[in-house]
């Protein structure tokens, strides 16, 4: 590109940006006009005397001779017409051009032949030792700025600290403009590498400069490539967990000049490796997501760093590493089990979670008509009715577990209440197998099909003939990382266990999942049996919640099978992970959301809470207040604002004043009664992301060039900033023409065209 606008140059006498922003004109003198005069008269005696000539010539020779000798003279007519472009010129100290350098922390990333981007600001921007400076101080008078997250005036590079936190470079350009809006202003420049880290996008802010007529001239500093750095690209782990429950973390990794390597990663709570694992790293340039298991042991906010160890010549080694704040409770989770009939799969499902201190599991199993026996309850009055008859009833459950009971048990309203909970109210749904559940207990057709992930077949209840299938447990490729098929220590183990496990039975036919629904565990026939898949466990989001169906009825057999140890644990953990995975995430009638749980001091955080009533309807006119408790600090009160345009959401906002761990609990309240509360964490601590995505970003600085009017430069062809800005159409300027008749060009052009012209007579013997 450089070596093209370098001919170009040699050829056309200005660079092409000096074509962009002039407009052709002609000046010609006044003997210009009796030189047109007799230059035309030569073209007509010249058409009149290669119509009159025949001599040795065709046709086709004076035709083509007539217009190299016409096309020649038209050249020198224009010459003589003096064509020139008039641009706008910067009036020399009488505008004013801002300078914007980068100050955040990725200008100490040292990938430009070892030395850091930094060292490119002072050479070039040094006011005292800088040739571009001193041209640019000849011409306009210069404000300096320094800028991460938002800009202020500077005296110039040697003010520069590199240490911001975040860039946001919409926010340092209109910051700059706005600083120098009442003084002529040429236009601005941004010495950056082009990160942003802006959660807004820059649209607005380039529409308003663009607008005022200020252009930005943009200068990228660093590598747009790096040929080795390995980096965690993104970390997503779940808000809050169960104590004790395995936390399935997806990281996406990306690197350069490791590809196919194998690395370890660490993961450390508090400073302690809690788990290790070796992954192999993706090709070059491309990213690969790698899922971990987390085992949470400490109650309260516990923040995981994610490390994957630094290999010889990374070009940043800042971003081998992420950090994720996961909130781990120790409460109890309650979950309501209703079974139609005694069997075994109702007593080992209770001995499998019965010392389990964060699940509490009632159930309610159907002994006779009408009669019920209760167990795990809170008080007497608990489920003595029988099954839920109201939301209130129901919704202040967790998660429901369904299994042998047929679907005419319920009324509709208890139906389309069951599907509300899941849907509504954000509950978990598992429905179990049996000779009276899902198609078989005439589930398709009512509310509740629609919930579940899998397809029901209406004629299954009137199937007269019995079915049975005897089905070995395979782990989907899903399965292999999720939470709740996590029965050894590690997913290798875990799916080695799988693969030893004893058959299990179904007499449900389950053959199809809906659009959306995730198999977990299918089933291979033991011996016999038409054509699968069949489906062992899957799941579905649907609405606020999730629905599982486990379509077996003996999954106590992994407990009490002859080849099952007497102290193995697979059954237990099996169903402790299941029913924590079913209540992850189900919200309570208060629920509250920071904007980000890990931020800078002094950036504000939004807080969101909704707010719902026992039945779980959005409430409008409660009474939301926010209690922010800082490190060694008294709590601070933050009344929450009904937001109008949703129902049911409370906004407030607030900003971490120092570095530390903030305590935000939210309460609801009617007549000085809390009616629900909810408690979030908030880390404030100085990030790392200017190290992440690090390379140079041309694309967004060329957008930023291109859309206000101004130019993109790379550290090569810096130089020519000072004569570009010169002629900006911006601040106080003078028209200034610029001749073309004597371009390399021109003169070119009319020594072929004569070159020509004698060459095509002496190849004709015309000469």
């Amino acid at each position: 590109m450089q070596a093209f606008e370098s001919l170009f140059e040699f050829l056309f006498k200005y660079r092409p940006i000096t074509y962009e922003k002039g407009e052709l004109a002609f000046g010609p003198p006044s003997v210009a006009i009796i030189a047109a005069v007799l230059v035309t008269g030569a073209i007509v005696a010249a058409v009149i005397t290669y119509r009159r000539v025949r001599a040795k010539s065709t046709g086709r020779d004076r035709a083509i001779l007539l217009a190299l000798r016409v096309a020649t003279l038209a050249v020198l007519l224009l010459c003589l017409f003096r064509p020139m472009l008039v641009l706008s010129a910067a009036l020399p100290q009488r505008n004013f051009v801002g300078i914007l350098l980068d100050d955040s922390r990725s200008m100490q990333i040292a990938d430009r032949d070892g030395k850091p981007r930094s060292e490119l600001l002072a050479q070039q921007f040094t006011p005292e030792e800088s040739a571009l400076m001193k041209q640019l101080s000849e011409r306009f008078m210069l404000r300096f700025f320094r800028f991460s997250s938002t800009a202020e005036r500077a005296a110039g590079p040697a003010g520069l600290t590199h240490t911001g936190s975040q860039t946001h470079l919409g926010d340092a350009l209109d910051r700059a403009r706005q600083e120098l809006s009442s003084v002529p202003l040429s236009g601005l420049v941004m010495v950056t590498d082009g990160a942003d880290n802006a959660n807004t996008p820059l649209t607005e802010q380039l529409l308003s400069l663009r607008a005022r007529g200020v252009p930005v001239f943009t200068v990228g500093v660093g590598r747009e490539r790096f040929t080795k750095d390995i980096e965690i690209s993104r970390v997503e782990t779940p808000h809050s967990v169960l104590r004790g429950a395995s936390v399935v973390v997806d990281l996406l990794v990306s690197q350069r000049g490791y590809g196919g390597e194998k690395v370890q990663l660490a993961v450390e709570d508090a400073g302690r490796i809690v788990s290790t694992d070796t992954i192999t790293l993706p090709p070059d340039g491309e990213a690969s997501p790698v899922r971990v298991h987390v085992t949470a042991n400490e109650k309260g906010p516990r923040v995981f760093k994610f490390r994957i160890a630094v290999q010889p010549g990374e070009m940043v080694t800042q971003n081998n590493e992420q950090e994720a704040l996961v909130i781990v409770s120790d409460r109890k989770e309650k979950i309501l089990y209703f079974d139609g009939e005694p069997r075994f799969e109702v007593k080992f499902l209770r001995r499998a979670v019965a010392d389990d201190p964060n699940l509490q599991l009632v159930t309610l199993l159907r002994t006779a008509e009408n009669k019920y026996w209760r167990g795990g309850i809170d008080d007497p009055e608990e489920l003595a009715a029988g099954f839920p008859k109201t939301r209130e009833e129901l919704f202040k459950y967790r998660a429901l577990i369904l299994g042998s009971i047929e679907a005419s048990f319920f009324t509709h309203d208890q139906l389309r209440m069951i599907a509300e909970f899941v849907s509504e109210r954000g509950g978990g749904l598992l429905m179990l197998g049996g000779r009276n559940a899902l198609a078989e207990g005439g589930y398709a057709g009512t509310p509740l099909a629609d919930v579940i992930p899998v397809e029901l077949d209406p004629e299954a209840a009137k199937n007269k003939e019995p079915y049975f299938i005897e089905l070995g447990p395979e782990l989907t490729p899903a399965g292999r990382s999720h939470s709740a098929t996590q029965i050894a220590a590690t997913a290798a183990l875990s799916a080695a266990r799988w693969k030893d496990l004893p058959p299990v039975s179904s007499v449900n036919r389950v053959s199809r999942l809906k659009p959306g629904a995730t198999a977990l565990l299918t089933g291979r026939p033991v011996e016999g049996g038409a054509r699968g898949p069949y489906y062992l466990l899957a799941f579905q989001r649907f609405g606020a919640g999730k629905s599982v169906v486990m379509p077996i009825q003996d999954s106590w057999i992994w407990q009490m099978h002859a080849l099952i140890r007497v102290d193995d644990l697979t059954h237990e953990t099996f169903w402790r992970q299941t029913m924590r995975w079913l209540v992850s995430g189900v919200p309570g009638t208060v629920t509250l959301a920071a904007s980000s749980d890990r931020v800078a001091p002094k950036v504000p955080v939004v807080l969101r809470a909704d707010v719902h009533d026992a039945n779980y309807l959005k409430v409008n006119n409660a009474k939301v207040t926010a209690s922010v408790v800082a490190p060694g600090a008294a709590p601070r009160e933050i009344p929450m604002e009904w937001t109008v345009d949703r129902d049911g959401e409370y906004r407030a906002s607030f900003t971490p004043d120092a570095a530390g761990l903030y305590e935000v609990r939210v309460e609801s309240r009617t007549a000085d009664t809390v009616v629900a509360s909810d408690t979030v964490f908030v880390q404030a601590a100085e990030l790392n992301t200017e190290y992440f995505g690090a390379e140079m970003r041309s694309a967004t600085l060329k957008r930023i060039a291109e859309e206000t009017g101004g130019q993109y430069y790379t550290e090569e062809t810096l130089a020519k900033l000072p004569e570009d800005l010169t002629f900006t159409k911006s601040g106080a300027t003078v028209l200034q023409q610029m001749d073309l008749w004597d371009m390399p060009a021109i003169f070119f052009l009319l020594v072929a065209l004569v070159s020509t012209e004698w060459a095509y007579r002496k190849a004709r013997g015309l000469a």
